[in-house]
């Protein structure tokens, strides 16, 4: 359980982490693609304000600035260092002219098929490959503007791998952390988590002698002075007490991850049947309905007698709380999982908190009244099915009924 609790404990504090470093990375990621497409939009302005070309700064052109435009940016070189081509069509689309002074490395042809795919699309703003472009209205019809944006872009990326690799290696090195400071973390858990298993081992050894004497001094006084009321309540408590003891030192086995389960494989529909076959007289006798449906030849591995101590509690627990004339449903079928479901009649159902039916001594009977469990039964076959890596689930079958859902791998 302690190591269960570990894990869980890394798991979330990484995933925490993991989160948290993502949107780190996100933002980064979207802050500097805006400012990269902002910087090259307002090349593209520039340009395209002067009908495809790009004027030297001087008084009469003077360099932008603005809170969107880094120091340095601009620089009376720019528009000479600047690496751009346009392409001017007519009103009726044809290919007019183009000006590659800027650009040595593209030819006519391709140039003319950017522009000519941007045509198409009916975009103002975009990319195409390494290119930022930007269409605007000319004298005599439409021009096209492309920026070479390919230092920009590779800067960029630089930027965000090495915010990456930055990132991943935080994650990593405090993921390390994590699992190292866990031990720690969890050690004064760890004792007081020992402590209450070895009090209830004890509590077991100093319980069961005196018990066990109870019980039997009171059958010897019951033959020689007779049956009697108190003899009576004195052996049915005993009983009860010797049960929670049994109880909880189960739970406490169960809870020992040292100690592995006998693993073999059985027939669930067998467990499933018996099971049945022995509560059917006490539920006929408490007058109460039982409907079964059990698959036949359903195998598992596991521990059997843990199992059928599970389907024994569960069963056990639809007799005890049905209501009077009420009536209980067994269901049993493999599919991709095994699954077990019990029903019963329960009118209260829904004053009872179900999520918290499988805790520890918890009891639906807030007043905990004599007779009604000691809030270990349900709980130990939790237990039992996380052994077997399932689980047990309480719910409300509808008005006046609940369920109990186990899946079994």
């Amino acid at each position: 359980m302690i190591d269960k609790l570990r894990k869980r404990m890394i798991l979330i504090s990484s995933i925490a982490i993991f989160a948290v470093f993502g949107i780190i990375f996100s933002a980064i990621a979207v802050f500097s693609t805006h400012q990269l497409n902002n910087r090259l939009d307002i090349i593209t302005d520039l340009i395209s304000e002067n009908n495809g070309v790009f004027l030297p700064f001087d008084q009469r052109n003077p360099m932008p600035a603005g809170p969107n435009i880094a120091p340095g940016f601009f620089t009376h070189e720019t528009p000479f260092s600047t690496r751009f081509f346009t392409v001017w069509f007519d009103a009726d689309g044809n290919y007019m002219k183009a000006d590659l002074t800027a650009f040595s490395s593209i030819t006519e042809d391709t140039a003319i098929e950017y522009a000519q795919s941007i045509l198409k699309k009916n975009r103002i703003r975009g990319w195409t490959e390494q290119f930022r472009y930007k269409t605007f209205a000319a004298e005599d019809g439409t021009g096209i503007v492309f920026v070479d944006g390919s230092m920009n872009l590779a800067m960029t990326k630089g930027l965000l791998f090495t915010a990456a690799a930055v990132m991943l290696g935080g994650i990593a090195a405090i993921f390390i952390l994590i699992v190292l400071a866990s031990k720690k973390a969890m050690r004064p858990i760890a004792q007081s988590y020992e402590k209450q298993k070895q009090f209830i081992t004890d509590a077991n050894h100093e319980l069961k002698t005196p018990l066990t004497l109870i019980l039997t001094n009171t059958d010897i006084v019951e033959q020689e002075k007779g049956p009697s009321e108190w003899l009576d309540d004195i052996r049915v408590e005993g009983q009860h007490m010797s049960e929670l003891i049994g109880q909880l030192t189960a739970l406490s086995r169960l809870d020992e991850a040292s100690v592995p389960l006998l693993r073999a494989e059985f027939s669930f529909t067998d467990v499933c049947n018996d099971t049945i076959s022995e509560f059917s007289s006490l539920i006929s006798q408490k007058g109460l309905s039982l409907t079964a449906s059990v698959q036949p030849e359903v195998l598992l591995s596991g521990d059997e007698a843990s199992v059928r101590r599970l389907v024994s509690i569960l069963l056990d627990n639809a007799v005890k709380y049905c209501d009077p004339a009420g009536m209980i449903r067994f269901s049993m079928e493999k599919k991709r999982l095994t699954t077990l479901i019990i029903e019963n009649s329960y009118a209260e159902v829904g004053t009872v908190e179900l999520d918290r039916l499988c805790d520890r001594f918890y009891r639906g009977d807030k007043a905990r009244t004599a007779g009604t469990g000691f809030g270990i039964g349900l709980s130990l076959a939790k237990s039992i099915a996380e052994a077997h890596k399932g689980s047990v689930q309480a719910y409300q079958a509808g008005n006046g009924r609940i369920g109990f859902r186990v899946t079994l791998k």
